[in-house]
């Protein structure tokens, strides 16, 4: 199965090209990054991919996300981007509970008891490699967790969706080399069972993380 299909992928504001044109093909359950220079346009792409552009840019070419076509105009993209979850370079945490943080999204899209949802949001923070630091005080504010541990905390946010598909934005980018390390391990775990794409300046994170990498100029 094909996880993300482009094809002469282009983005446009007005008569101007901004990126492309692309063409790839994602298998599900590899780790293909997008590399680039800044300002190559790598994070327009991702948001291309789920309908998260500004009005004021267009699309050519076509993008096959989940066997959906995005760029027909007639996806349904809140239910798309429950399967295929963004998550950006500056992590984003609520003013709650770790826990709270952890299954914020699940409860909006899964019908379960505060059992199941606990569950799932425990196994979520497992397969970001944060259970072990958070275990014993899941109910304090996730406010109080360094940057790296909130970038793991929204990794794991995401990953409680099951999400069929995962797209990166700079994931390490506002960490320290030792935070960094850390996101790594868990985005390393997740190779083979998870389908990733990873947008990143870094040639030597993609080399390690990725099984692929799409270079824009």
């Amino acid at each position: 199965m094909t996880a993300i299909r482009v094809r002469d992928l282009a983005v446009h504001h007005g008569d101007r090209r901004l990126v492309g044109p692309l063409q790839f093909d994602t298998p599900a359950g590899t780790t293909w990054g997008l590399r680039g220079p800044s300002g190559a346009g790598k994070s327009t792409v991702l948001r291309a991919l789920v309908g998260l552009l500004p009005p004021t840019l267009t699309v050519s070419g076509t993008a096959e996300v989940l066997g959906e076509n995005v760029t027909n105009g007639a996806v349904d993209f809140p239910a798309l981007r429950a399967r295929a979850t963004l998550l950006g370079q500056v992590p984003v945490v609520f003013p709650a509970t770790i826990l709270a943080n952890a299954a914020f999204a699940i409860r909006h899209v899964m019908r379960g008891s505060r059992a199941d949802l606990r569950a799932r949001a425990e196994g979520a923070l497992k397969e970001a490699g944060l259970w072990d630091e958070v275990a014993n005080r899941l109910d304090v504010p996730a406010g109080q967790l360094s940057v790296g541990q909130k970038q793991r905390l929204c990794l794991a946010r995401a990953l409680a969706l099951d999400p069929d598909l995962l797209l990166l934005d700079e994931p390490t980018s506002a960490l320290d080399a030792d935070a960094t390390r850390h996101v790594e391990a868990a985005l390393m775990s997740l190779r083979g069972r998870r389908t990733v794409l990873i947008v990143s300046h870094d040639r030597a994170q993609l080399d390690r993380l990725c099984d692929q990498v799409v270079t824009l100029a």
